[in-house]
């Protein structure tokens, strides 16, 4: 079946002996991944690495990075991967000595690397050379000891003392000299759509600087996996990761990298279920965004929050006949799903149907009192404005780069689930703006209700002795010794993925979380710094992120 998607660009596919030859003299070993190739290279050629695979083979993508520590050295593992053909994938692996964590920071070649390599030192205790801003990022500064290595105390208790004994959210002041005020926006204000604390300095009403201060929510969610057996006890993280309304979309990332570690492979009926509950999911998340940032934009409990909320509250309805639950669903296995549709099930295709039937007159309503609407043009229109290059330099994956034009959707250019069987389109708006990333959402509904569509078609029509539900998967699940593998899958945010390295018990070495937005968030500064304080909390809003997964 043709699916539609095909790309209108042809990527330049790089070979094994492609990246040999670039990495060259520098490559000290190979240390292949189950998705990618590796290679192993010094801590001083870092910067020469990355910049030269960028520059010469088109590894545009710094996707992830992750930190971890063996008993004899640290490590840090670049994934890089391209936004032109995300199947290319190449890992470049850096060891640094115990004695001596040291390690060239790769910030200089991608802004993302930033804020990666303040993550990998906090929790790690891996030092970045060279880096621009090396601080703590999700814990305090004053924070004795890094959490995720093999030294750590976790018995000891930690006493938190302020920076200076000066309270870190200093008072909003002006600054006589400079002639700009620092104002604090968060940690608790209703724009920051969670706790988040943004470090604001003000020229007038123009934002000068602004700085995402994070770690609030921060639960060691990636050390909770990792005391978690593969088989029942990580699935019930992730759907507190997005836990507004994207919990299937969460656990598919864990079954994906899981079940391609232990070569699980998943009926077809399941993943047809498993498609239809993901944009089930996804639409529910747009509408919420939708509505917030109406609220953001507005700033009152406008007609648009309340439909917003309304038709959200019909999708968590399916979603509870489905899965039992609102938001926690627990729904994914390795290998299917928990159960097959509701009985009598005529009544939920029927149920869904409807929702579905009604949703294209809903649209064009948000379209006549959002997009339309002058005052909201005004407030969003060539504001907020990140071009695709410099989302590209941030990770930013989603809406927020599909709203950049960067044609890049997971669901497509790295299928799984039953995506690449069925009818359906990549949407992108060219506008890099507030509005572009509003208009990219709104299409996105359209697009998840043809592939809920279609799911239905295909459930009704399945013969009755072939829905099989659950492959057969063992009771305890043991991957080889040394297994690597970084997977991902489309969140409603964007790219939400998961490394793992397997030690041979049930539970994971070590268990990396990519989160989309993590990276979106870390873009902000680029799209506020020199708009005035509104178009701030509006660029805020359009990046749609949920705190739970950025803190993790």
């Amino acid at each position: 079946m043709s699916t539609g998607l095909e790309r209108d660009r042809v990527p330049v596919e790089v070979t094994e002996d492609d990246l040999e030859a670039i990495v060259g003299d520098r490559a000290l070993a190979r240390d292949d991944h189950l998705n990618a190739p590796g290679f192993v290279v010094r801590p001083d050629d870092v910067r020469d690495v990355l910049s030269d695979l960028k520059e010469r083979a088109g590894f545009d993508h710094l996707s992830n990075l992750t930190a971890q520590q063996y008993e004899d050295r640290y490590e840090s593992i670049y994934h890089l991967t391209k936004y032109a053909d995300r199947t290319q994938e190449v890992s470049i692996v850096v060891p640094t000595p115990i004695d001596d964590p040291v390690s060239e920071s790769a910030a200089p070649v991608f802004s993302t690397a930033d804020w990666h390599e303040r993550e990998a030192f906090d929790l790690v205790g891996i030092d970045y050379e060279g880096h621009p801003d090396p601080r703590r990022i999700l814990l305090p500064e004053t924070w004795q000891g890094h959490p995720l290595s093999k030294d750590y105390d976790q018995e000891k208790p930690q006493l938190v003392t302020l920076t200076d004994h000066a309270n870190p959210i200093q008072p909003d002041h002006h600054d006589a000299e400079s002639d700009t005020m620092f104002l604090n926006i968060g940690p608790h204000h209703p724009a920051t759509h969670g706790v988040l604390h943004l470090e604001t300095v003000l020229d007038g009403e123009t934002v000068v600087d602004v700085d995402p201060d994070i770690g609030y929510l921060h639960r060691c969610e990636e050390q909770m996996c990792q005391n978690g057996t593969y088989r029942h006890q990580i699935m019930p993280y992730p759907d507190r990761w997005d836990y507004v309304s994207a919990g299937l979309l969460n656990e598919w990332a864990y079954a994906r990298v899981a079940e391609d570690l232990a070569d699980i492979e998943v009926p077809d009926y399941a993943q047809v279920i498993r498609t239809m509950g993901a944009e089930l999911c996804r639409i529910a998340s747009h509408m919420l965004a939708l509505a917030t940032f109406a609220l953001d934009v507005y700033g009152d409990f406008t007609a648009i929050f309340q439909y917003g909320m309304r038709d959200r509250e019909v999708v968590q309805d399916i979603l509870e006949d489905l899965t039992g639950q609102r938001l926690m669903f627990n729904y994914f296995r390795l290998g299917g799903v928990a159960w097959d549709l509701p009985e009598p099930r005529d009544e939920f295709v029927a149920k869904t149907r409807d929702f579905l039937d009604e949703l294209p007159a809903k649209v064009d309503e948000y379209h006549d009192l959002l997009t339309s609407n002058e005052i909201f043009q005004v407030r969003t229109h060539d504001t907020g404005i990140i071009e695709p290059d410099v989302a590209k330099d941030y990770g930013c994956t989603g809406p927020v780069a599909r709203g950049s034009g960067i044609d890049y959707d997971l669901r497509r250019d790295d299928p799984y689930g039953y995506y690449d069987e069925l009818e359906w389109d990549v949407v992108t708006e060219p506008g890099c703006d507030n509005y572009s990333r509003v208009l990219v959402r709104m299409q996105e509904v359209e697009e998840s209700a043809k592939i809920i569509e279609q799911c239905l078609d295909l459930l009704e029509d399945w013969p009755e002795d072939e829905r099989e539900i659950q492959a057969n998967v063992p009771r305890t699940l043991k991957p080889d010794a040394d297994t690597e593998v970084y997977r991902a899958v489309e969140g409603a945010k964007g790219e939400l993925g998961i490394y793992i390295r397997a030690d041979g018990t049930d539970k994971p070495a070590r268990f990396k979380i990519r989160s989309p937005c993590f990276h979106n968030l870390s873009a902000l500064p680029e799209m506020a710094n020199g708009e005035y304080v509104p178009d701030l909390i509006a660029s805020l809003g359009s990046l749609d992120i949920v705190l739970g997964e950025v803190d993790r």
